[in-house]
């Protein structure tokens, strides 16, 4: 663990944790993927809101490891999954649609080994708070 070298820099950048107190699901096709009362909406400056799922409850058996990683400097590194689809246009799969950060910096440790979902780059994903 370590501190984020992103809020040292730029202390003035905001990466804001919110843990949800209803329910949370990701939808794909009609078919659910996550369905959580623990989920942490992050607000960040300059990107959506994302919504962070404990992967207890996600459905990793839809989910393939990938090689794709990303550095973000207020975070960590960013390991990728896979989205399997059952029946889907894109050949069955949405390529680096979920990420989870297992090593984040010391300011977001509540994200360790929780699950997001790119909504926005796959339109066929739906975040739905309830």
């Amino acid at each position: 663990m370590s501190k984020s070298p992103g809020h040292q820099k730029w202390p003035e950048h905001k990466v804001l944790e919110t843990p949800i107190g209803g329910r949370v699901t990701v939808e794909l096709n009609g078919e659910v993927l996550a369905d959580s009362r623990h989920v942490i909406r992050v607000d960040e400056d300059g990107s959506p809101a994302r919504y962070y799922f404990p992967r207890t409850d996600v459905s990793m058996d839809k989910l393939e490891r990938t090689a794709t990683s990303s550095q973000c400097p207020f975070k960590g590194t960013a390991s990728y999954f896979s989205l399997s689809m059952d029946g889907g246009a894109d050949g069955g799969k949405l390529d680096d649609a979920v990420w989870t950060y297992e090593e984040p910096f010391d300011e977001h440790q509540a994200l360790k080994d929780r699950l997001a979902f790119y909504d926005d780059k796959y339109r066929n994903i739906h975040v739905r708070v309830s």
